[in-house]
């Protein structure tokens, strides 16, 4: 089933109008939530909405308000909100275009899958040339959008046969790392530690393939989910030992050297391990049966002069 679009609306280059849908990358569902719950009855505690000295309301009584003053609100309807800037909010214009690693990580948000809308085969061809020039020039589109009252950034970049746009925070969102990290000390590493540090790193290169990583909080919250409704104890989670602490960090470095392969085997899970070439040819060369050290003519020769 395909996914349902929570917006739809166009996104512009220029004078060229590419009709799209936009749905969540993400989902939320593999997390565990709760309910808070009424201990003594176990039913769940609902909220209502209340006005102080008046009680509960009806939700069409409830406007929106901005707060102007301590207790003083402008108030908006929904229908009002909806009418302000009506075109930028069904409609994305790319007014920029930068380099793919131009901006920093720490301004994306979250990401959304692009889709052309409907069956306008002009739009659908528009939406292949746009994803296929941004893929040729390594370049990522920014604009601006307004989603349920909030307005972000967005970058859209080629992903796959589609398009994919994240959201990107404001500056005002983001702390600066420059003062964040005031406190730490300056004192630089000594160039042996940091070569070791560069060793350890490249054994433990690979590619990065994310179903190797297991969510080991969510796992053992299910187990104790299941083994409350089943009446038993819950089984335990293989887990890492903690790791001990580093007093001689030269000497903790070498050992993880030493003994560190890759954290995760970038293999697929059913391909087979197989030893380095390298480690096989030497295996066959300590195999081969030695040659003798004199042929049956030299132990002669060599018999006639002992004598």
């Amino acid at each position: 089933m395909a996914a349902r679009a929570f917006w739809s609306g166009h996104i512009r280059l220029a004078l060229v109008t590419i009709p799209v849908d936009i749905v969540p990358a993400t989902r939320a569902a593999a997390r565990i939530s709760f309910h808070q719950i009424h201990e003594p009855s176990g039913k769940r505690i609902r909220y209502e909405k209340v006005v102080p000295g008046i009680g509960p309301v009806d939700t069409d009584e409830i406007v929106k308000g901005y707060e102007v003053k301590k207790d003083k609100y402008v108030l908006l309807t929904d229908e009002e909100i909806a009418d302000v800037k009506l075109e930028a909010k069904k409609t994305v214009d790319l007014v920029q275009f930068v380099e793919a690693d131009a901006i920093d990580p720490i301004y994306f948000e979250r990401p959304y899958y692009v889709l052309p809308s409907g069956d306008d085969e002009v739009g659908a061809e528009a939406y292949g040339v746009l994803r296929d020039a941004l893929k040729n020039t390594k370049k990522i589109g920014l604009g601006q959008i307004v989603v349920r009252g909030q307005g972000a950034i967005v970058a859209i970049k080629p992903c796959g046969k589609g398009l994919l746009m994240e959201t990107l925070r404001y500056p005002e969102e983001v702390k600066k790392a420059s003062t964040t990290f005031d406190n730490i000390p300056a004192k630089k590493a000594g160039k042996d530690l940091i070569d070791l540090a560069e060793d350890l790193i490249e054994k433990r290169a690979g590619e990065f393939h994310p179903e190797k990583f297991k969510d080991s909080y969510t796992v053992a919250l299910r187990e104790l989910i299941d083994a409350k409704q089943e009446h038993r104890k819950p089984r335990a989670i293989e887990e890492a030992p903690p790791a001990s602490n580093v007093i001689n960090l030269m000497d903790a470095l070498k050992r993880s050297v030493k003994g560190g392969g890759a954290a995760h085997d970038d293999r697929p899970e059913n391909e087979p391990k197989t030893e380095p070439k390298t480690r096989g040819r030497k295996s066959m060369r300590r195999a081969k049966k030695p040659r003798a050290t004199k042929t049956r003519r030299g132990r002669k020769r060599a018999e006639k002069k002992a004598a």
